[in-house]
């Protein structure tokens, strides 16, 4: 099923729910004319939201000949709108903008909003509106800033919702997705991630074939799946290489060696290059340019690897010239990766990379979200204290500190995030909470008392979060009694920091991380 992105944030997220319900899809841009999506032979489409109206110049729009072709086809939001006016249904502003949480009534079930109550709360995000469905559609759903919220022409195999059901907040949203695939267009659910790791794995061995990959090894679950996958396709061919940059935290080296490497026997190569981060990082506070410099630095301290890997293996040996990286769908949208998304910070896996790379990239994961990859890691028999780690950015510890990154600010960061990691630990969070970003504010200072005294020293803010794929996110509610644990804790035993902050802050509007 082909998933046709109009710019949208969650145009990844549609193709992950529709995989949700076993049914395999891949995104394309909404460049593509018709016939380049039917040479795909695609089963059907689903046409994705996005930030245009539809009326306004240069918008992107529907060539009506896609529904002509008799493949079953679902539109979102703009792409329910684009499809009401590339078949004659008139869309316009109503004055009644809808986002958020949105009442929907329902007043004819059809075959898409089947099963499904009269009242239902869906998720919207709009300023236009279907005013009048085109001829042959009948409209099944009406809210107060929606005249047409929903439409079909069950005979054509043509369907549309206004509000965004692949958004957790919809509350019958997966309902009306999967009545799409499994009603409207007839689909069977028999896909699952042991697709993905077939597929990954022929198309691996195409890549790269006789030649020699190193992967960046974090020791986080994407670049350990990453790896576990690539090791799969091409074995011995494969070099794993762990760069100690100094942003890392506490037994983070550690961990690598003991769960990975254990588990699988892959080759590993362990670069020191502390040295060299924190000197190409000196006087920098700007987020935007520590993650291109990290990036840029972790590309070459990859490259002086594969010469020395290939210095090792002497004549015989094959040249290096793949580079695995385990850069999700997530990153790529957030640095401007997708069909018209807009740049909101650049991974160093990304947006980063230096444009004299000497590598072809090998990214096997980079369509899945993270729930995903935990599932092909599982699959793949990767440790479950790795699969289950909670994410930690490529960054590392460079992106929690606000203010220039020194070795002494570090420390404090590290000791603050040990405490914070270890309580959580104790107290069972681990499965409930997606991450614990811990921020050391290094630029601020606040004023305390300690032992009868004044102190001058640095907050830092707790940020737990909960979330399925990143994209979206709410602060998780961490027992008093845990916060007050960890709070007591940082503050008597990291001298530097006197008080401990908690961010209450979904996404959106933050982000996961702060920088």
């Amino acid at each position: 099923m082909l998933v046709v992105d109009f710019g949208a944030q969650y145009a990844q997220l549609i193709a992950r729910r529709v995989r949700e319900a076993n049914v395999y899809s891949e995104i394309v841009p909404h460049t593509w004319t018709p016939a380049q999506m039917l040479e795909r032979n695609p089963a059907a489409i689903i046409l994705s939201g996005g930030p245009s109206s539809v009326y306004a110049t240069g918008a992107p729009f529907v060539d009506p000949e896609l529904f002509a072709a008799g493949v079953p086809v679902l539109g979102i939001c703009y792409g329910f709108q684009a499809m009401a006016q590339a078949l004659g249904g008139d869309v316009a502003q109503t004055g009644l903008r809808e986002f958020g949480g949105t009442e929907v009534e329902v007043c004819a079930a059809g075959v898409l909003l089947a099963g499904t109550p009269e009242r239902q709360t869906a998720w919207m995000s709009h300023g236009d509106a279907v005013h009048r469905a085109p001829d042959g559609f009948e409209v099944l759903a009406t809210s107060s800033g929606s005249p047409v919220a929903a439409f079909e022409d069950r005979a054509r195999r043509l369907y549309g919702v206004q509000w965004h059901p692949e958004v957790r907040h919809s509350a019958h949203g997966q309902e009306v997705l999967e009545r799409f695939l499994y009603d409207g267009a007839g689909l069977s659910p028999d896909w699952t991630p042991g697709n993905v790791i077939a597929d990954q794995v022929a198309a691996i061995r195409a890549q790269v074939g006789d030649a020699r990959a190193i992967c960046g090894l974090s020791g986080g679950v994407d670049s350990a799946v990453a790896a576990a996958l690539v090791q799969r396709a091409i074995g011995d061919q494969l070099t794993c290489v762990f760069v100690d940059h100094g942003l890392l935290r506490a037994g983070e080296a550690e961990q690598v060696e003991r769960d990975f490497v254990d588990a699988t026997g892959v080759h590993l190569m362990v670069v020191d290059a502390r040295e060299r981060f924190l000197t190409a990082l000196a006087g920098i506070s700007d987020p935007e340019q520590k993650r291109k410099i990290i990036g840029r630095e972790f590309i070459r301290v990859f490259e002086a690897a594969a010469r020395d890997l290939v210095a090792q293996a002497g004549e015989d040996g094959a040249d290096v010239r793949f580079l695995v990286q385990g850069t999700l769908y997530p990153d790529v949208v957030e640095s401007g990766g997708g069909e018209g998304a807009a740049n909101i910070k650049s991974h160093h896996n990304v947006g980063g990379l230096p444009e004299d790379l000497e590598f072809e990239l090998v990214e096997p994961l980079r369509t899945l979200f993270k729930d995903e990859v935990r599932a092909v890691g599982l699959e793949l028999g990767v440790p479950e204290e790795i699969v289950w780690r909670q994410p930690f950015p490529g960054p590392g510890l460079g992106i929690r500190i606000v203010g220039e990154v020194t070795a002494d600010r570090l420390d404090v960061l590290r000791a603050a995030d040990a405490i914070a990691r270890e309580e959580l630990t104790r107290a069972g969070l681990d499965r409930d909470i997606w991450q614990c970003p811990v921020v050391l504010l290094a630029d601020v200072r606040s004023v305390g008392v300690q032992g009868d005294g004044r102190t001058y020293g640095h907050p830092v803010v707790l940020r737990p979060v909960s979330s399925e794929d990143a994209m979206t996110a709410d602060w998780t509610r961490v027992p008093y009694d845990v916060l007050a644990t960890i709070s007591t804790r940082i503050t008597n035993e990291v001298a530097e920091v006197n008080r401990v902050v908690l961010d209450v802050t979904s996404k959106p509007p933050g982000t996961i991380e702060w920088e």
